[in-house]
């Protein structure tokens, strides 16, 4: 099993293009070679290279920037002496200075293949400033840890944002190689564009399913912390809009499908269990306790539902983390119908809708957790005649 960076390393017929040509990489702290060197001094290593400036996403290169909308500056690389730009500062589109700084950009980022996850629209946004310029950006492909399975609601027209690339689902099984090729056709984009693609992944083989097991884990982000996160997030990540606790703060966050002081986790399981027992399979959600040290809920004892899509509990085929998210909201306001649940705070520079929307791309998941007449068909309703029909979309682009 060979990730791009690795087989880009090892091969000099693939490197062969790059060679004086001045080379930036796109990184973060999971940009790493199969002996764990970091791709950007990896790179600097490699024969033919040349260096001429480094780029980090949200969080920074370095991956040192725990919450969302926490910018992260521009420096000058202290061993290397080239610039590294942020896209996640005073700019998330490269500025004409950025991409001045190279003639070929090696987009090297770890992705949970989950829209809101911002490397995504990193990527387009690259794609989109190198359209037209005669500028290269090659994808150097790593797995998609959630693998294959679509979910979710299609974004809608107006909903764009850094969490909202484009009209995409939210799990959408796809690889930001293949993606880019997606980007592409759909936006209509001009590039140099090329995927340094994998050996030997097999998104649908276990027991990875998605993740060789041969290949050890690495935050891409710091509140990534596990295989089991990666895999919960497309839902979990939908607690961002809401008031209670995604776990921030604790060693597990994003694991949960919620935490507060002021819900009983048993109520709420059960009620799951009543409402939709179908969209509780592939997993064990078991009851527990934690203390944020920071963010909502700080140094508070919150009560919460923990979600175990792993080991013996996991199965690919059936395990649905937006529809459990949902599940989970849509109990929570059962039982609690006046419980002021959806968070309202600027999400991701977006100041006229709500977060819970924003992260969505649209209001339909909100409205039917907030419509007590709703039920699990409605839901199904609207998500499944747009999970099939991205299933059937980006079936030309797949690589794998």
């Amino acid at each position: 099993m060979k990730f791009g960076i690795d087989r880009l390393l090892a091969d000099p017929a693939l490197r062969s293009p790059l060679e004086g040509r001045r080379i930036a990489p796109v990184a973060h702290p999971a940009s790493v070679t199969e002996g764990l060197v970091h791709s950007l001094d990896a790179l600097a290593a490699c024969p033919g290279i040349t260096l001429s400036s480094a780029f980090g996403p949200q969080h920074g290169l370095k991956g040192d920037k725990q919450d969302n909308m926490v910018e992260t500056a521009d420096e000058l690389d202290p061993i290397y002496g080239i610039p590294v730009f942020s896209l996640y500062g005073e700019v998330r589109r490269p500025t004409a200075r950025m991409m001045d700084s190279a003639d070929v950009f090696l987009f090297d980022l770890q992705d949970l293949g989950c829209r809101i996850y911002t490397f995504v629209t990193t990527l387009l946004y690259l794609l989109e400033a190198a359209s037209g310029t005669g500028k290269a950006v090659w994808v150097l492909d790593r797995p998609n840890p959630a693998g294959r399975p679509v979910e979710g609601t299609t974004l809608l027209p107006g909903w764009e944002s850094f969490v909202g690339a484009g009209p995409m689902p939210m799990r959408h099984g796809m690889t930001l190689g293949e993606m880019g090729h997606w980007f592409i056709k759909h936006f209509k984009l001009d590039v140099d564009y090329r995927v340094i693609a994998m050996e030997g992944w097999e998104p649908e083989a276990g027991p990875g399913f998605g993740w060789p097991e041969s290949r050890i884990w690495i935050n891409p982000s710091p509140n990534a912390a596990n295989l089991n996160m990666a895999r919960a997030y497309a839902g979990t990540v939908m607690i961002e809009g809401a008031t209670v606790s995604e776990g921030r703060g604790t060693t597990r966050p994003l694991e949960v499908l919620f935490g507060a002081p002021d819900v009983d986790a048993k109520a709420v399981l059960a009620q799951m269990q009543a409402f939709a027992p179908q969209w509780m399979t592939g997993c064990a959600v078991r009851e527990c306790w934690f203390e944020p040290t920071f963010h909502k809920h700080a140094k508070t004892l919150c009560n919460a539902l923990m979600i175990h899509a792993e080991g013996a509990f996991y199965d690919h085929n059936t395990f649905r983390p937006w529809r459990l998210q949902a599940l989970a909201f849509k109990a929570i306001r059962t039982l609690y119908p006046d419980y002021p649940l959806w968070r309202d705070f600027p999400y991701e520079y977006v100041f006229d809708k709500l977060a819970i929307d924003v992260i969505n791309g649209g209001p339909a998941l909100r409205e039917w957790v907030d419509d007590s007449a709703s039920t699990a068909a409605d839901l199904d309703a609207v998500a499944g005649p747009d999970e099939a029909a991205w299933v059937e979309e980006r079936r030309a682009f797949l690589l794998y």
